[in-house]
């Protein structure tokens, strides 16, 4: 990839949907005027959410009513694409860049590098996934699994991934699912969880090694750096 060298990287950050989603859309309008470098971050959702794909308009009307452990789950729209997305249990990562060549398919297959190299470090194998007809009409995004997701080796979907490209730029963020709560994944989604075999990783293992190989893989530089309350007001400002 012809990127540039030095990267932002954000601290892990717990918040709502929307709140996660004004950062990744702030971020990208930034990078894409030219106001700030690539960005590599990761980030949980809190309260629990449900994320629908851009164009995703069919979904069952009771997800609007949808509670866990006393709590309402959020439903949030996401600027990329793909299909509904349940945030529990799960870890998102997000990177924003620009100076990809080549097709979107092609600009996930570079992208996902680092998760495969970063996850191969922590014994866990990770392939594309192959498309399966049907996939526009499951609203589950790890109901199936696409040239754009990381399958384990039995063809399990471990993470979805989603982008969007605006003036050369590209957001492209996935879900990488670690503990899911199988009877709220089936709540859900009106099926049963397949069960994935992962070594037993705290999430600040699993970024570090992430984090490891994003610079081993694009051979950058991290600067680690929080969002500061300037970035904070404008950030908000998107939240929609």
């Amino acid at each position: 990839m012809a990127i540039a060298p030095n990267w932002r990287l954000i601290p892990p950050l717990e918040a709502p949907g929307k709140v996660q989603m004004a950062i990744d859309r702030w971020l990208l309008k930034q990078h894409q005027l030219g106001l700030h470098p690539p960005v590599l971050r990761f980030y949980t959702w809190l309260p629990v959410a449900v994320s629908l794909g851009y164009h995703q308009r069919r979904y069952p009307p009771r997800w609007e009513h949808l509670c866990w452990n006393g709590e309402r789950i959020d439903m949030v729209r996401r600027p990329t694409g793909g299909r509904a997305v349940l945030h529990q249990g799960d870890l998102t990562y997000a990177v924003i860049v620009s100076g990809i060549a080549g097709s979107r398919m092609q600009a996930y297959q570079q992208i996902c590098q680092f998760l495969i190299e970063g996850w191969r470090s922590l014994n866990v194998n990770l392939q594309f996934g192959d498309t399966r007809r049907g996939y526009i009409h499951n609203p589950n995004c790890f109901g199936t699994a696409t040239g754009a997701d990381l399958t384990l080796p039995d063809g399990k979907k471990l993470i979805g991934s989603a982008q969007l490209h605006h003036s050369g730029a590209v957001l492209q963020h996935g879900s990488m699912r670690l503990s899911p709560d199988p009877d709220l994944f089936e709540q859900v989604f009106g099926v049963e969880l397949e069960a994935i075999a992962l070594p037993s990783y705290s999430k600040e293992t699993i970024v570090e090694a992430l984090t490891a190989a994003a610079q081993r893989c694009f051979n950058l530089h991290l600067t680690s750096q929080p969002l500061s309350e300037t970035e904070w007001q404008e950030i908000l400002c998107y939240e929609g």
